[in-house]
């Protein structure tokens, strides 16, 4: 077990659109936490998700990737080199790091480094991601950067994708970080 304080669905927003007393509700799968909250070592585990067949068609119609590998069945089970059509790269990054992703209000994403497609997957296989928080550093005046690695695996734990995400995160004190920032 870890040490770590849960961040999901601890306070509102506090919307000023609706009623009070829905306004004063936790959101559900979202989190308020600021960069000072962020603690570097935590790592979580998603919920298993199945890559199925008409995910992965509605995902190639949406992004209009018609590679064979993906979308021809005869193509793949033929000429392709697995014998089977892959779920594109782009839906296995996608849905992988949509396991592990809350919608933090004080957070935005600054890009990702080190993204790799280690291994295929394929219609049918089941994944899971694991979110591991890196680092973090004062940066703008206003907001610090973080650094998480998320590595999806599919099956019984055959890693499939790595990278890591930056985001820019709002401090709930600035005064705190002055003199201590890069920009």
């Amino acid at each position: 077990m870890n040490d770590f304080a849960p961040t999901v669905g601890v306070a509102s927003t506090y919307p000023n659109n609706m009623p009070e007393e829905h306004a004063a509700l936790p959101v559900w799968n979202a989190e308020n936490w600021f960069y000072e909250d962020w603690p570097v070592g935590q790592k979580i585990r998603s919920l298993r998700r199945t890559m199925a067949e008409g995910d992965s068609h509605l995902f190639n119609t949406l992004v209009l990737d018609i590679h064979p590998y993906v979308q021809d069945q005869m193509f793949a089970e033929t000429e392709g080199i697995f014998g089977k059509r892959l779920i594109a790269g782009a839906f296995v990054f996608s849905a992988g790091l949509g396991l592990v992703a809350t919608n933090c209000i004080n957070a935005f994403s600054y890009g990702y480094d080190k993204l790799r497609f280690i291994k295929p997957v394929f219609i049918g296989d089941t994944i899971y991601s694991i979110r591991s928080n890196l680092d973090k550093k004062p940066r703008y005046k206003e907001m610090g950067l973080i650094r998480a690695s998320y590595e999806v695996f599919k099956g019984e734990g055959e890693l499939v994708l790595y990278c890591e995400h930056l985001q820019t995160v709002k401090y709930r004190n600035p005064a705190d970080f002055v003199g201590k920032t890069e920009k």
